[in-house]
């Protein structure tokens, strides 16, 4: 079984026979013991966290979704430019870390989403080469991720602006592919946890 932790309530994982949990089911109270897809809030992390407003609990929620990857496996997505990677020490790419973990950079355009969507994935368990493959795409880009409240709405470059609901959800085939990996994640349920 692979558990999905933090999940939007209309999350396309709920149609994809996973074990899903999202605020009304409170991941925090996940009991592990499986390997999982992990989708903690990221505005606390994010480039732009100096104008978030997370709830005074939701830095926890990313920490405690790296703890349970390294004990159980599984992979955690967030954006390219998390700042949670400084603090929980995660490593770039190219490097493993002391839990066997490592990182990719991967873009959800390449698995359907419309805009570029640069994201960090954070793996333990699944050995690089285990991999499923990673569909790369150079298409042009249609739309954007905007911020900037002098672009809402408008066309910028011959782009549109997605959808603050299309900027935040996985595209189905990536929630696919999470799913794929975390069925490869295999660890010892009594490795040590930082």
């Amino acid at each position: 079984m692979i558990s999905v932790l933090y999940v939007r309530s209309d999350s396309v994982y709920k149609s994809l026979g996973v074990d899903c949990w999202d605020i009304e089911r409170d991941a925090r109270k996940w009991p592990g013991g499986n390997p999982i897809v992990a989708h903690p809030p990221c505005r606390a992390w994010g480039k732009l966290k100096a104008f978030a407003k997370p709830r005074l609990d939701e830095k926890e929620l990313a920490r405690q979704a790296i703890r349970d990857i390294r004990k159980y496996g599984g992979v955690l997505e967030h954006p390219r430019h998390s700042s949670l990677w400084k603090e929980m020490s995660l490593p770039a790419p190219g490097t493993v870390d002391a839990f066997g973990g490592y990182s990719i950079c991967v873009d959800q355009y390449w698995w359907g989403h419309k805009a570029q969507k640069k994201t960090l994935l954070y793996i333990c368990g699944c050995p690089i080469k285990d991999l499923p493959p990673i569909p790369i795409k150079f298409d042009a880009v249609t739309h954007y991720v905007g911020y900037p409240k002098s672009w809402r709405g408008k066309p910028r470059n011959g782009m549109r602006e997605v959808s603050k609901k299309e900027r935040e959800a996985t595209p189905i085939e990536l929630a696919k592919w999470l799913i794929l990996v975390a069925e490869k994640c295999q660890i010892q349920v009594n490795q040590k946890v930082a």
